[in-house]
């Protein structure tokens, strides 16, 4: 019996079973893991011709000779069925499925409406919030690119309601004209409303008619001889000139779409995304989904698509750079999700071939940076071997580091380093548990190795799988932890190699230690530049997670000590004094004049700080 045959028999011995009726179906390896998730409007019918189909391709031969289990969902119809297999997909990560790697949620823009003096912020996440969101944004830097230009052209406020309303002279932002003032009353609150309107209508693409707006309002102010406002508003003028001459207006006029243009090469797929709303460019963002290298482009993408909007909104339009072979479906599949008209097309002719042309041309050139970075790392990952004399071939690192201030708020750092750069999935921290650890590195060192490869050895399906190297930021004594760790672990045949600074703590001065042996690079070799770049990332991240762990700390003030005063009476305290020290030195008449605390409270509070 041929590989394949394996499970063929699966599925014939399931068809009797299965029901005619659209559905997903998953196939399943000897140990449970999934290796496919497919749908199919009649789901006999899709199984059968995996059965009486000969020549399948090789990707599709290799699937059915690890099948060992097959599992079946039904759904009351085909949209459904399409949803929940990008549902699966994205869940289970199968291995023989085109997968959209690094999905995230996109920032919005939203402008409050609720509050008297409404506040401009970026925002990720449900929109649950009553106001005005605008996006999505293709990153955080395209938003905040956008709000710092709504800053200046409107100054608007960006500070959060405690420190507005605790406020008692203007910050900075006022000094460099981002903001009006609105926290000590330098600005009409009419006049700073006026200004939302605007900014609103600014974000929704009608800037000409804002910039007709600000000049009428400077005409009349330089009648009424008003000069200061009127040269406010000439500076306002000017600001939007330049945003305009530097916008990026495209030229197919797109109100409200998204353009999606796929490049394949050597095997690798690149697809750009670019975001157009309210006739701006508000960025793109390249993606690389993990595929057989034999995938059709038309099929990669036709399964992105609906990878990429099973949890995001969907504009009204999706220029594609490739017909795909379910666009009605998918396209009857987002109109019922999102309840309005999607409509899927193909950038063949005038300004959508332009703008298609534009985001293949940007596909192709991540691509190859892509693949330039791939290999490079390749090469400086046989240059490690080389150098540490290593027998394993490296395809991961990883990286340990730790911090901590006199022992407080002790946290370990772990990031990873791939053939295709630093791998973010796999970053964990960990908070130092032990006492006696929390100021000793060489505890510290210890117990983190511990918690991770313990759990990993434990749970080998379900947890980080082993890398081929680990590079620990350190000298000779955290070189010698780390190895008899690993050893206790009986993890021997994973290297470790530790990275320590020279006396001056000079970079480029590094000398690494090895199998008892200590290591020096020449200071312009690549290699060195590569193990210190990697070495700065967990050293940046561990601090990152210490400072976040010490700010938690701080933000425990003294009122989480006090008992019966909880979330929302340490809010409206906080709110009402600006800070812990305040109420503290606050009389029990002012605490009582506090909305939401009693008398029996407040006498709690007064007395826990002057007993």
């Amino acid at each position: 019996m041929r590989n394949s045959e394996i499970g063929k028999e699966v599925i014939k011995k399931q068809l009797p079973l299965i029901p005619k009726l659209p559905g997903v179906y998953k196939m399943l390896s000897i140990n449970n893991e999934i290796l496919y998730v497919g749908k199919a409007k009649n789901l006999p019918n899709r199984l059968k011709s995996y059965v009486s189909e000969k020549n399948h391709i090789i990707r599709t031969e290799r699937m059915l000779s690890q099948t060992k289990k097959l599992e079946i969902t039904t759904t009351s119809n085909e949209s459904e069925a399409l949803l929940l297999e990008a549902n699966l997909i994205k869940k289970h990560k199968p291995k023989f499925n085109i997968l959209l790697r690094d999905d995230k949620s996109f920032p919005f823009i939203y402008i409050s409406n609720k509050s008297q003096w409404p506040q401009i912020t970026k925002h990720r996440g449900k929109k649950n919030k009553d106001g005005f969101f605008f996006g999505p944004f293709a990153s955080a830097g395209s938003a905040n690119w956008t709000i710092k230009m709504i800053q200046k052209i409107f100054q608007l406020r960006v500070c959060d309601d405690t420190v507005f309303k605790n406020r008692e002279r203007p910050c900075i932002l006022y000094q460099i004209k981002r903001c009006s003032g609105p926290c000590v009353g330098f600005v009409k609150e009419h006049d700073y409303k006026k200004s939302v309107e605007d900014a609103i209508e600014f974000v929704s693409g009608k800037s000409r008619k804002i910039q007709k707006s600000l000049s009428d309002q400077m005409e009349v102010a330089s009648e009424e001889l008003d000069f200061e406002r009127a040269a406010i508003l000439r500076d306002r003028i000017k600001s939007l000139n330049i945003i305009q001459s530097s916008q990026r207006i495209n030229e197919a006029n797109l109100i409200e779409a998204d353009v999606i243009a796929a490049y394949k090469e050597s095997g690798k797929t690149c697809v750009q995304v670019f975001f157009y709303r309210s006739k701006q460019n508000w960025g793109n963002q390249p993606y690389f989904p993990k595929h057989d290298p034999d995938e059709k482009l038309s099929d990669i993408l036709n399964s992105f698509v609906i990878q990429f909007y099973e949890n995001k909104s969907v504009p009204k339009s999706i220029i594609l750079s490739e017909e795909i072979k379910e666009k009605e479906l998918i396209e009857k599949t987002l109109t019922q999700k999102e309840n309005k008209d999607i409509n899927i097309s193909v950038g063949k002719r005038g300004s959508k071939l332009k703008v298609i042309t534009q985001a293949i041309n940007n596909a192709k050139d991540s691509l190859n940076r892509k693949l330039y970075e791939s290999q490079n790392n390749k090469n400086l990952f046989e240059e490690v071997c080389k150098k540490f004399d290593l027998d394993n071939n490296i395809k991961l690192i990883e990286v340990y580091d730790n911090s901590h201030i006199q022992g407080t708020n002790s946290v370990g750092a772990l990031v990873a380093y791939g053939e295709e750069g630093f791998i973010k999935k796999r970053y964990r921290k960990f908070n130092i548990k032990v006492k006696g650890n929390q100021q000793d590195d060489y505890g510290m060192m210890k117990e983190v190795l511990n918690r991770r490869f313990k759990r990993a050895i434990q749970e080998k399906d379900n947890y980080l799988s082993f890398p081929d190297l680990v590079l620990i930021d350190g000298g000779k004594g955290q070189y010698s932890t780390a190895r008899d760790t690993m050893n206790e672990l009986g993890l021997h045949d994973i290297p470790v190699v530790a990275i320590a600074k020279g006396k001056q703590r000079n970079s480029g001065n590094e000398t690494f230690f090895h199998n008892g042996r200590e290591y020096k690079f020449e200071k312009n070799d690549p290699t060195l530049f590569f193990l210190q770049r990697i070495r700065d990332e967990v050293h940046r991240f561990a601090i990152s997670a210490h400072r976040a762990k010490r700010k938690r700390g701080i933000s425990k003030s003294l009122l989480d000590q006090i008992e019966g005063v909880g979330g929302i009476r340490k809010r409206a305290l906080l709110n009402h004094f600006g800070s812990a020290r305040a109420v503290e030195s606050a009389s029990l008449d002012e605490i009582k004049s506090v909305d939401g605390i009693e008398e029996k409270v407040a006498k709690k509070i007064y007395n826990y700080f002057h007993e």
